[in-house]
């Protein structure tokens, strides 16, 4: 599916589509009211093969186009050129077009291309409403340095029709990094109830957990996502959600799972204590303190390691706030990984809650690589990356 916006850039859609039909793509066109002012309908209706839509209604009979129809027929859906009204429109859920109500019901990764002046591309509205979209999972193609129709010379062309192509096919490549892989996830904190209102837990989100699930699961393998409580969900296909509450519930679906998994990506933020018991009714408020007998919950991690079979692969996850490398490093061996995710709390940006996280991978082959502070999506595919590369050594 290619959506094309009002933008002088919108002419490059013609080599675009002409670029895709050659790739043996079958092309449908969306094209926003705005768009026909810089293309005719009927240049990309020749090329495409397809006819170019651009209204909710067909024909005076009341046909319609279903925006859902089409979110659901497309296996990648490009909006190129992707101008600023377009991109503020897609970051906050508007859907005045036949495009934008496609866009939110696509289940397909979605790809943009914004192309605009400089000031506009580097004002902080767009920049926000950008990390906004890849924030969502979106992909962006960015924008490329020259000479603009304003006359500027910066930032701010569309990116020409080759590269586009080359990005589309370099992530179908990716798509096919995992298939017939299954992955094992874990997301989220638990908690571990005192009595039937309180609890002892954390403030894990669930976000890199989840995050980590989508790109494993794009890039071809069936994810199963074991959950704690949280307010995340996903709709991404290949991933099969197992929503848990207590460290012991986390530890039964996970041994359901481990034994058939190639790989096992532990980031739930899993209680290391739990009270000894749990009262059948809330405990009242007294005037004096409340003393409450803990022991350790089940150790996921290491019981999983020590039942790691050859051509497994474990990926562990260490918060830490003080002497950060040591620790992860003692806790890579000793829980039997191949690979440590380590994340400082000291990180400005960085832990629970973030949109955002800082991290170092180390390896148990090849030594640790440093990241600099990025989106959550975008760390997970840095994670997902040294897992290929780890399995490929």
């Amino acid at each position: 599916m290619l959506g094309v916006t009002g933008s002088i850039a919108a002419y490059k859609a013609a080599n675009l589509t002409r670029l895709l039909i050659k790739e043996s793509a079958e092309v449908k066109v969306i094209m926003t009211p705005a768009a026909e002012d810089f293309i005719t309908p009927l240049t990309l209706s020749t090329l495409s093969k397809n006819p170019v839509l651009s209204e909710f209604q067909k024909n005076e009979t009341g046909e319609w186009n279903n925006h859902v129809e089409l979110g659901l027929w497309a296996d990648i859906m490009i909006i190129a050129p992707a101008s600023a009204n377009t991109i503020a429109k897609m970051a906050n859920g508007f859907c005045d077009t036949l495009l934008l109500a496609t866009y939110l019901s696509a289940r397909c990764p979605v790809f943009f291309a914004p192309a605009m002046d400089l000031d506009m591309l580097q004002h902080q509205a767009t920049q926000k409403n950008i990390t906004t979209l890849t924030g969502f999972g979106n992909h962006l193609i960015s924008s490329g340095f020259g000479e603009l129709a304003s006359g500027l010379i910066g930032n701010g062309r569309m990116a020409e029709p080759e590269e586009i192509v080359s990005q589309l096919k370099n992530f179908i490549a990716l798509g096919k990094r995992f298939a017939g892989k299954k992955a094992l996830v874990t997301a989220g904190p638990t908690y571990e109830a005192i009595d039937p209102v309180r609890f002892i837990g954390n403030h894990s989100s669930g976000k890199m957990g989840f995050a980590i699930a989508e790109v494993l699961a794009l890039q071809g393998a069936q994810v199963d996502l074991v959950t704690g409580p949280t307010q995340m969900h996903t709709n991404q296909s290949g991933i099969t959600l197992h929503p848990v509450t207590s460290a012991e519930e986390m530890f039964s679906e996970c041994d359901k799972f481990f034994a058939t998994a190639d790989l096992t990506v532990l980031s739930a933020a899993v209680a290391d204590y739990r009270p000894v018991t749990v009262a059948r009714q809330k405990i009242k408020k007294a005037d004096a303190g409340l003393n409450l007998e803990l022991t350790k919950t089940h150790d996921i991690a290491a019981d999983l390691g020590k039942r790691k079979k050859d051509g497994q692969i474990i990926v562990g996850f260490a918060l830490e706030t003080e002497n950060e490398k040591t620790n992860a490093e003692k806790k890579l061996l000793a829980k039997n990984f191949d690979l440590i995710v380590l994340n400082s709390l000291n990180a400005k940006g960085a832990g629970f809650g973030h949109d955002t996280n800082k991290i170092e991978i180390i390896s148990r082959k090849n030594g640790s690589k440093e990241f600099s502070l990025k989106n959550k999506k975008e760390v997970a595919s840095d994670i997902v990356d040294a897992i290929f590369y780890y399995s490929h050594e």
